[in-house]
């Protein structure tokens, strides 16, 4: 067996060792991002949501099962996938070395930057326009508004502090200086035409392929990997000390029944602002309104412990 093995910033070679320890058939040993599916049969990614988010391109052309190994200051995805620790990729691993059932196809979003004909065609009712721009894929969460100046400004901490409660210390500092956008934000109704779902200003709109984000915050509590939909969190209308009371239940996913929150699935959706805005997704940013965001099904095949994880 031939397995890869790729590093985010601050892991090293070292922590790779167990896995090695561990395997169960002989194995070849390669260390970065194989240049060809050929290179390898296996690719082991340690790090966080953002290192993810910047191989996802690739990972999903070289269509090799993948192992996360949760290394990173933010970990939803793994977290999402039943690998909380490094025991738990090191048993998924030792599971998939040894022939266990443990494969598994996930769905992945899917980011398109839209043009101006894109939008006008959007507007005039025509959906058969073709959508031109670069497409980025993500694992966990895609966002605009205050979730995206959050991610901005939680980049810029230390990353020890970004791993230990960084995103919901700079969310709490944020709340209050943060202005809402008007956004319209729609999705097609069940004859395929665009229906507008929001309209108004709009505080953020989080679109979710996990449950979690920003290390553990239940945006979408219902969000589930292979169910071919987006999981949308929209929040408007509600002032900043609400908002900040609001916080904490968001964390355990109570925050769906307030007056405020809009909470729906689709498999496209479309933001536009009246004033370009960053979107961000993984903790990363990706570009700016407006934009189409969409689920891709059974884009990547991934390993999970073939018994849930405590």
């Amino acid at each position: 067996m031939r397995a890869a093995a790729i590093f985010g910033l601050g892991c090293s070679p070292a922590q790779l060792r167990p896995f090695q320890k561990e395997a169960k058939s002989a194995t070849d040993w390669r260390l970065g991002l194989p240049a060809g599916s050929d290179d390898a049969d296996v690719i082991l990614l340690f790090g966080g949501d953002g290192t993810i988010h910047r191989h996802l391109g690739q990972l999903v052309k070289l269509a090799k099962p993948v192992l996360i190994v949760p290394a990173g200051s933010g970990n939803d995805f793994a977290r999402a996938l039943g690998l909380r620790t490094v025991r738990h990729s090191l048993r998924a691993w030792q599971d998939f070395s040894a022939g266990g059932e443990c494969l598994h196809t996930i769905d992945l979003g899917l980011i398109t930057p839209l043009s101006p004909e894109m939008v006008r065609a959007s507007k005039a009712g025509d959906s058969t326009h073709s959508i031109p721009g670069v497409q980025h894929y993500f694992c966990a969460v895609a966002g605009v508004g205050l979730d995206s100046e959050v991610a901005r400004r939680a980049n810029t901490l230390a990353p020890w502090l970004r791993g230990h409660g960084g995103y919901a210390l700079t969310l709490a500092r944020t709340i209050f200086s943060f202005a809402p956008s008007p956004m319209r934000i729609s999705a097609p109704d069940e004859s395929g035409a665009w229906t507008t779902r929001s309209n108004q200003l709009t505080i953020l709109a989080a679109l979710a392929n996990t449950s979690t984000y920003g290390g553990g915050m239940k945006i979408a509590p219902d969000a589930k990997l292979d169910d071919g939909e987006l999981d949308v969190c929209v929040i408007a209308g509600i002032d900043p000390f609400k908002l900040f009371c609001l916080f904490p239940t968001v964390y355990f996913g109570r925050h769906l029944n307030i007056r405020g929150v809009d909470y729906f699935r689709s498999t496209r959706v479309r933001i536009e602002t009246e004033t370009r805005v960053d979107l961000f997704a993984d903790g990363e940013y990706v570009c700016q309104t407006p934009v189409e965001i969409a689920t891709e099904r059974a884009a990547l095949r991934v390993i999970k412990p073939a018994a849930p994880t405590a």
